[in-house]
């Protein structure tokens, strides 16, 4: 029986897929205000089997230069909503953190960590 290339091709591709590719987290999200009252939009997609996430637009802040910039990179998916063994980039200090996030319907908390007790987060909200 001959198959068609393209049904083949389709059938590669969803073998091929990495767990990332559904993920509920993938989206874009808003950060909470900093302390000038700006905050950014990030968008967080697949990057081999783990998820990263990119500053996608900067609103009430003149730090344009920061757009396009990774600010999370390398988080693992630990399933049911759970994330870390990451890095988070803190644009406010120039800093980067070990990370882990935790997904709660459209709620994502995201905490950048210098030692496990030494923490600092923010609840982004999901806007796509």
């Amino acid at each position: 029986m001959m198959r068609h290339p393209s049904t083949i091709l389709t059938a590669i591709c969803l073998i091929w897929a990495t767990p990332a590719s559904t993920e509920p987290a993938l989206g874009v999200w808003k950060s909470e205000p900093g302390e000038t009252g700006g905050y950014i939009h990030v968008e967080i997609m697949p990057c081999e089997n783990n998820l990263c996430g990119i500053i996608t637009e900067v609103v009430g802040n003149d730090n344009r230069s920061i757009i396009g910039r990774n600010i999370i990179n390398d988080m693992k998916i630990k399933g049911n909503g759970k994330y870390n063994g990451g890095t988070i980039w803190a644009p406010d200090t120039d800093k980067t953190y070990r990370s882990h996030m935790t997904l709660d319907e459209d709620v994502l908390t995201v905490s950048g960590c210098v030692a496990v007790i030494l923490c600092r987060g923010q609840k982004w909200t999901r806007l796509k």
